[in-house]
């Protein structure tokens, strides 16, 4: 039963939002959670340029690379190498040959 007060306190002050609690702090990530430790992006960057810098010098060898040398040196995979000779032919302003010895072997080369 309401009392003549609790009616007058209802109809009196209208409801104040309270503040919302505060979230317990969550548990702590075990060893096996912890994220993996990344490479800094400067050094990728770097290893990049060295890379395209060292399939480049290799090509302008007099009896150019094949596509198995550069994807040793690189550790590229075969439609990354083809795929950066392309780009280096058509984007890089170089001008660039294949050709295929007897074994079926792809060399690159840059012509001079």
């Amino acid at each position: 039963m309401n009392t003549a007060n609790e009616s007058e306190k209802n109809a009196s002050s209208p409801e104040v939002p309270q503040p919302k609690a505060k979230r317990a702090p969550g548990k702590k990530a075990s060893a096996a959670m912890k994220p993996r430790a990344k490479k800094p992006v400067n050094k990728l960057k770097a290893d990049r340029a060295h890379k395209k810098a060292e399939v480049i010098a290799m090509m302008k060898r007099a009896k150019g690379a094949t596509l198995a040398e550069i994807m040793a040196a690189t550790e590229w995979q075969a439609h990354t190498v083809r795929g950066f000779v392309s780009i280096l032919g058509s984007k890089g302003g170089e001008k660039t040959e294949s050709s295929k010895n007897a074994a079926g072997e792809r060399t690159y080369k840059i012509a001079k």
